[in-house]
């Protein structure tokens, strides 16, 4: 499978965000997505860019991608997060996904980040087998703690 792996482009963003959509739907969340097409086009291309995107390209189309974002341990230090790494239904098993994990790993070799983290789906065993065999480490004993924005707003009435 001939595929190239590049940094995206402000243009790309239609793309993505319907990658992001499959990877939704393929999550059993399909109406969860509230990020828009100028949201990923300010928050990634804008005076303060928000995260950094790898995409994969077959034919000019989009099938795959990388969105990476700084972050700090307080006890490693720097480090980077992985929020998603998507590639399409049609391209899985082509090689893409491996593909697109190097670049961010060889990324966060040459920011000299001390840990990438990322989060994957207890249910999504593909996933756990794929990331395990590159030698990511699968925290099984750790939750994901997430606060809404709603959360955020309830808090802050109770203060």
């Amino acid at each position: 499978m001939d595929f190239i792996i590049r940094q995206a482009k402000k243009n790309d963003m239609s793309e993505v965000l319907s990658l992001i959509k499959e990877l939704a739907h393929f999550e059993k969340e399909p109406n969860a997505v509230e990020v828009t097409v100028k949201d990923l086009e300010i928050d990634g291309f804008g005076e303060d860019p928000r995260f950094n995107c790898f995409v994969a390209e077959v034919n000019s189309k989009i099938e795959g991608i990388a969105l990476i974002y700084n972050r700090y341990s307080t006890w490693k230090g720097r480090a980077l997060h992985l929020e998603d790494l998507i590639v399409s239904e049609a391209m899985r098993g082509t090689g893409m996904g491996t593909a697109l994990l190097d670049e961010v790993i060889k990324y966060a070799y040459k920011l000299g980040v001390k840990r990438v983290n990322w989060e994957v789906l207890d249910w999504n065993e593909p996933a756990i087998n794929f990331y395990e065999k590159k030698g990511a480490k699968v925290m099984r004993d750790w939750d994901v703690v997430q606060m809404s924005e709603e959360g955020i707003k309830n808090y802050i009435a109770k203060l």
